[in-house]
């Protein structure tokens, strides 16, 4: 049985915009057997360009139903079927964002029909919507509403399905016709994978753990592992998976820690990196003879001096320092970017204020090379990360003591924290060492929504 389907949206980004208009089609892979459409109240302002292109405006969905007074009805009407939309991944996302905000897992499999129709049908100029169906000769009643646009889904569903000779639906329904599960795998197993950010387990016959591995969404990673065209390694790993469980995080830098400590702990034969950490690079800062905090990078050693921040390799340390030197007016020269003894050439671009050819003074100069490295370098800090939990009601938790890091936990929405050193109760103590204090530097010099709590 399939759901085919249609929604149109506040804008295009389903993290932050919502679903104005639903309609579904359920299909038993020869008609329609059921039929369900609803403007909905994305409780915000439609944007005016919107509206020109769908013609669904503010005052059409004040009084239409929110989203969670008809998403049981949802849940109910494609349990058990196959999700089928034109940019399927499009219309997915969007409804499996609006239960993520009532706390609910959506996860049902699904088929893309422009996808399909490459495979079915080729040699067609354009797959959009508008343009298939000219080819077609379907005709769309309601170009850019729901039920419009599903209905000719359905029909072009229709068509794929009458010349698939060589049973391509079939065989993606379920998984992906890329995808081909290794012999000792159940399929219900892996169909059962949270789509999620954790850590998951691949085990042998006798249980014994042969590869960890991370991911912001569980199901998805997994399945990858299955895709043909793997390399030999991948392909000898398949074979020797009779088992696989996960543990979800929410959080993906505790998804990478865990990884990280998980990984140190078993040392799974399939897992080769991190189950030590050789050849990686470090940027280093020092201060020259003429006042100027100046940065370098090279490889690490046994004996070195605590580095800013740890990286894969020299490529990783000089696109790091590129970008600080353009965000925060440094000079490259002063970053070992450029080997002259005269002027940098940003001095001439105006890019560096001539800290160079000491024409700015270095404690100028020196403010903001401190503010990158606090961001950098928490030596003696105390902090805590908050970022997204397993669930809507808690918050994942990274800790920091004295520079080091000493675990992660979960703690409940409705905690009323007084004070941040409240936050330990809640913490599971994990080991600190170069790979994990590399995870927290990269994520705290990255963008993220989590909030930082120093103490």
């Amino acid at each position: 049985m399939y759901a085919i389907l249609d929604i149109e949206t506040t804008g295009i980004s389903a993290s932050f915009e919502k679903i104005t208009e639903i309609a579904i089609f359920i299909h038993d892979g020869e008609k329609i057997v059921r039929e369900f459409s609803t403007l909905i109240n994305p409780e915000r302002v439609i944007p005016v360009f919107i509206t020109r292109l769908t013609g669904i405006d503010n005052s059409m969905v004040a009084t239409a139903p929110k989203f969670y007074e008809i998403a049981k009805e949802l849940i109910e009407l494609t349990e058990n079927k196959t999700i089928v939309a034109h940019n399927a991944h499009f219309d997915y996302s969007f409804i499996k964002q609006e239960f993520k905000w009532l706390g609910y897992n959506f996860n049902r499999s699904r088929l893309c029909t422009v996808r399909l129709a490459k495979k079915i049908i080729p040699g067609h100029r354009s797959y959009s919507l508008g343009n298939i169906c000219q080819s077609l000769n379907i005709k769309i009643d309601g170009r850019h509403r729901a039920a419009g646009d599903a209905l000719a889904t359905v029909k072009l569903f229709e068509i794929l399905l009458s010349n698939d000779a060589e049973g391509i639906i079939s065989s993606t329904a379920k998984f992906g016709a890329s995808i081909k599960l290794p012999p000792n795998i159940n399929p219900e197993l892996v169909d059962t994978l949270p789509e999620s950010a954790g850590v998951y387990y691949f085990l042998n016959e006798r249980k014994d753990i042969i590869y960890i591995g991370k991911s912001g969404n569980i199901r998805k990673r997994v399945l990858s592992h299955f895709a043909e065209g793997k390399n030999h390694k991948t392909i000898a790993m398949n074979r020797e998976v009779f088992d696989i469980y996960c543990e979800v995080t929410g959080s993906e830098l505790v998804a990478l820690l865990l990884e990280s400590d998980e990984i140190k702990k078993h040392k799974p034969r399939y897992n080769r990196a991190m189950k030590d950490v050789p050849n990686q690079w470090g940027i280093f800062k020092k201060t020259n003879d003429e006042g100027y905090i100046t940065f370098h990078f090279s490889k690490m050693k046994g004996n070195d001096e605590q580095p800013l921040l740890i990286v894969r390799n020299r490529d990783e340390a000089m696109n790091i320092l590129t970008d600080k030197c353009e965000k925060h007016r440094l000079c490259p020269k002063l970053c070992s970017l450029h080997q002259v003894e005269h002027s940098c050439l940003a001095y001439h671009t105006n890019q560096c204020k001539g800290s160079c050819i000491g024409k700015e003074l270095p404690e100028d100069y020196n403010k903001r090379v401190i503010q990158l490295v606090r961001r950098w370098r928490f030596e003696n800090q105390n902090f805590f990360i908050v970022g997204e939990g397993r669930s809507i009601d808690e918050h994942s938790i990274v800790a920091v003591e004295d520079g080091k890091y000493i675990g992660f936990g979960y703690v409940d929405n409705a905690f009323e924290v007084t004070h941040p050193e409240q936050f330990k109760l809640y913490i599971k103590s994990y080991s600190d060492n170069r790979d994990v204090q590399r995870i927290i530097r990269r994520h705290l010099d990255t963008g993220h929504a989590d909030k930082i709590i120093a103490y």
